[in-house]
């Protein structure tokens, strides 16, 4: 698999800031990422905190409980909450891009990611860029944004 899109840059500690469409005004932040943990727009507040990353797991808000798992990334896949089951597999991650499920079809590509921009499907056209990242993120990072961008956005 490829994953050469998500690559954290040589700082792993450096703050990724995530906008909406192609801005990059500070009022048109959606979320930041930060040491691992994913804020509301430009706040690193304890009580902003909208997920954090542990490892391959992402939890809700500040947790570290079992029961706050969101999101397992394994192999490139997804998965509901702590699960492993293949029947809880909500994305495929491959070549940079993001498939509904187990597909790896055409048809499938919810989103797709090129040059830190997000897009809807399989486009690149300006009209269809979902948000652009101020520098380069891990697997679990980009599934962490993609959970505020679809589901908190």
């Amino acid at each position: 698999m490829n994953f050469t899109f998500f690559l954290a840059s040589l700082s792993l500690l450096a703050q990724v800031k995530i906008y909406k469409k192609a801005s990059t005004n500070y009022s048109d932040m959606i979320c930041n990422v930060n040491k691992d943990r994913v804020y509301k727009a430009a706040s690193t507040n304890y009580s902003d905190m909208i997920c954090n990353i542990k490892g391959n797991k992402i939890y809700r808000a500040a947790s570290n409980n079992y029961s706050d798992i969101l999101f397992n990334i394994k192999d490139g896949m997804v998965y509901r909450g702590s699960s492993n089951n293949y029947s809880d597999i909500l994305l495929t991650i491959k070549n940079s891009k993001l498939y509904r499920g187990t597909s790896n079809n055409y048809s499938d590509i919810i989103a797709n990611v090129a040059n830190s921009r997000i897009y809807r499907g399989s486009s690149s056209n300006y009209s269809d860029m979902i948000a652009n990242m101020s520098g380069a993120l891990t697997v679990e990072e980009f599934v962490a944004v993609w959970y505020v961008i679809s589901y908190m956005y």
